[in-house]
């Protein structure tokens, strides 16, 4: 029996690029709003591309706020979805889903040669072993964000631009990558494959 795989849809961008990446794989995958659907959800998906603060208010609106963090089953938050599970985002102001006790910050260039927003390959750098292969250490994979979630205890591997930062974090049943696993290759795939085996 196929894994049923829940994709919330909360008007963030990007999500039709995350349903082709699942496509490759022996899974039932839904685009939902329906909290009883992303409830009984083997795993649910969290990605996204947008705002902070317009991104929660939607949420709060439908009871998401509520929904995400009494989930129990494995989530993956995928970039902006990686934010909006920490307590708060410099992006506005915005208070987030506090499921991880970790700040966002926007990244200040700290010269000429760092470009705002962080967008293109770079390289993933394990510092525990977790949820992700040894073989994930110094792979490139695909990252557009202007914010960032600070290194914390629950980080799986991070980043450096301008600073280093979280790449993937996890804490109980969620696990969240601040770069596109949908557009990193067959890394991505590959770290996409690792979740869905959970």
């Amino acid at each position: 029996m196929k894994q049923k795989i829940a994709v919330i849809d909360y008007n963030a961008g990007n999500v039709q690029s995350v349903l082709f990446a699942l496509e490759r794989f022996d899974v039932a995958a839904v685009l939902t709003r329906d909290p009883d659907e992303i409830r009984k959800a083997d795993k649910v998906l969290f990605p996204g591309v947008g705002e902070a603060s317009t991104t929660m208010g939607f949420l709060r609106a439908r009871g998401f706020d509520q929904l995400i963090p009494g989930l129990t089953q494995p989530v993956l938050g995928i970039c902006l979805g990686l934010q909006l599970l920490c307590e708060h985002s410099e992006e506005n102001d915005t208070a987030c889903l506090g499921i991880l006790p970790v700040k966002v910050k926007r990244f200040v260039a700290t010269s000429h040669e760092f470009k705002i927003p962080h967008m293109g390959w770079n390289q993933l750098e394990l510092n525990q072993q977790d949820w992700l292969a040894p073989s994930m250490d110094r792979q490139y994979v695909y990252f557009v964000h202007s914010y960032y979630a600070e290194l914390n205890p629950y980080t799986v591997a991070s980043c450096t631009y301008c600073q280093p930062f979280s790449a993937v974090i996890h804490k109980d049943n969620f696990y969240a990558t601040q770069f596109h696993v949908e557009k990193s290759g067959p890394v991505g795939l590959k770290i996409l494959e690792t979740f869905l085996d959970l």
